[in-house]
Parts: structure tokens; C-alpha cells; sequence
């Protein structure tokens, strides 16, 4: 005779393998959605509030005296990338990622 508990186990690991897996690759597919974040645009009303430049070299000197040659996003105590990274987030434009060759003006040596 076959037990009713033998009957229900396996559907139910099966069960369980399936959610697990589709939890999995939904949580993978959010951590590549999350690094995926689009670019900070020099036009964004912050970013232009700011003077934000995606490249260090072209910020207008005379507009912005505390610019200093060297300074770069990538070297901001507010750039979240990773150490020579590209790009990376920055708390003051939510959601997007600055250039690690960026800079504006709320820039702040790290360290």
C-alpha cells in the first residue's frame, strides 16, 4: 500500500525547487537591473545646477575657481563604484551613475 505521505513528497520538493529557482533568478536578474543604471545626463537639472561634467578637463575654470586639476569623480569621498571603476553611483543624483572622469561642484576629496 502506498503511503498519502510518499504520494505529496515529492510534488512538494518539486514545489519548493521551482519557487526557489525562480526567487533566485529574479533576484539575479534585479542585481543586474541595479547595475545596469543609466548615465547622468550633463543637461539633468541637477547635474547642470551642479556643473556637472562627465569629463574632468573640459569644466569652465572661471565659472567654477574651486575646480582643481586631479579632482574626478572617481576620487570624491561621494563616488560609490568600485576603485577604477568607470562609473559609479553618487547620492546627489539618485538612481543614476556619474563618471569616474566626472566632476561638479560638490565634489569632496576622499580620505
Amino acid at each position: 500500500m502506498i503511503s498519502m505521505n510518499n504520494v505529496f513528497k515529492t510534488p512538494t520538493n518539486r514545489r519548493v525547487f521551482m519557487l526557489q529557482a525562480v526567487t533566485a533568478t529574479g533576484a539575479a536578474a534585479m542585481a543586474t537591473a541595479a547595475q545596469a543604471q543609466a548615465m547622468v545626463a550633463e543637461s539633468d537639472a541637477q547635474a547642470a545646477g551642479l556643473g556637472y561634467k562627465a569629463d574632468a578637463t573640459k569644466v569652465d575654470k572661471a565659472k567654477f575657481a574651486k575646480y582643481a586639476a586631479g579632482q574626478m569623480c572617481s576620487n570624491c569621498a561621494l563616488f560609490q563604484g568600485a576603485a577604477g571603476a568607470a562609473a559609479g553611483g553618487c547620492p546627489l543624483f539618485a538612481g543614476k551613475q556619474v563618471s569616474g572622469k566626472g566632476w561638479c561642484s560638490a565634489y569632496a576629496k576622499k580620505g
